[in-house]
């Protein structure tokens, strides 16, 4: 069955209610947090491959989204990078689909429209964008996730896992548009960005991981992985590694203690942050202080 620009296996299965989880790279996808979350639920739900697109050159430079190859004995397999598509049913809860969204190089407003018809036609309730971003936050707090809902149930959404309110005016992708489309065309759609200290660089964060695991697991009864603690707990020994060997970061940390407190008790009508703590903060980050 052909959905716009995407090939979907046939038969297309019957979805009930389902929700839409996706993420996209590499706009919103810093240290890979979004593509990890998604490729878990693809195992943790064993889910089945929907289809993908059908011409993905039409979208991406593939001097910029390089293709894999496997050599052996010649060319054994050659991997296209596409957008790809699947989803699972979930026995008496609502079925998911899963979107792992590469942000397009051209006919960006086909791509968009293909991935809203998409949701509409499989009868999507909700549409989860998940994501991660560098920000001036300490690795010794807990992570922050911000975002916003569009529609009733997505506010309320936002509203019980303790999303912060995100504000942004700036560049964008245009894959955004996908949220904004969605949500007027009568689809619940809800944001979440997990923040990431500015100093960590990390090819898979699983810390950021586990902290959009939880609110997924608050949300919509996605089972927690003993084994991602685990994953935590190393990972966070190695940064603390890697921060003792930086005096940059190690002099940092307290600013940014002390705007996390800021900015948690502003949220919650205490007090607003200093502007002058910052200016300090991001001054700093202009400067060359290592990565963790």
């Amino acid at each position: 069955m052909r959905i716009g620009c995407f090939q979907l296996h046939d038969p297309v299965p019957e979805l009930h209610e389902p929700c839409a989880f996706a993420c996209l790279t590499p706009w919103l996808d810093v240290n890979g947090v979004g593509s990890l979350v998604v490729k878990e639920l693809e195992t943790r739900l064993h889910a089945t491959e929907l289809g993908t697109l059908s011409r993905p050159g039409r979208f991406y430079d593939f001097t910029r989204y390089r293709p894999t190859i496997f050599l052996e004995d010649g060319i054994r397999d050659l991997s296209i990078p596409t957008t790809h598509l699947h989803y699972a049913k979930r026995e008496g809860k609502a079925d998911v689909i899963l979107l792992r969204l590469l942000e397009p190089h051209a006919n960006a407003e086909f791509y968009v429209d293909s991935v809203v018809k998409l949701l509409k036609i499989l009868g999507t309730k909700k549409y989860i964008i998940l994501g991660s971003m560098h920000d001036m936050v300490p690795h010794t707090r807990p992570l922050l996730v911000s975002g916003y809902g569009m529609g009733k149930a997505a506010r309320e959404d936002a509203r019980k896992a303790g999303v912060l309110p995100l504000t942004h005016h700036g560049p964008s992708s245009m894959v955004n548009l996908v949220t904004k489309n969605a949500s007027e065309s009568g689809i619940d759609a809800l944001a979440l960005v997990v923040s990431l200290p500015h100093y960590v660089a990390l090819e898979e964060d699983h810390l950021g991981k586990l902290r959009l695991m939880e609110v997924l697991n608050t949300l919509y009864d996605i089972p927690l992985d003993k084994d991602d603690f685990e994953k935590v707990a190393e990972q966070r020994r190695l940064i603390e590694e890697k921060v003792d060997e930086s005096a940059a970061v190690k002099g940092l940390l307290p600013l940014l203690e002390t705007a996390y407190d800021q900015r948690i008790e502003a949220v919650q009508g205490s007090s607003p942050v200093m502007p002058e703590l910052d200016d300090i903060f991001w001054t700093a980050a202009e400067k060359d202080i290592g990565k963790a």
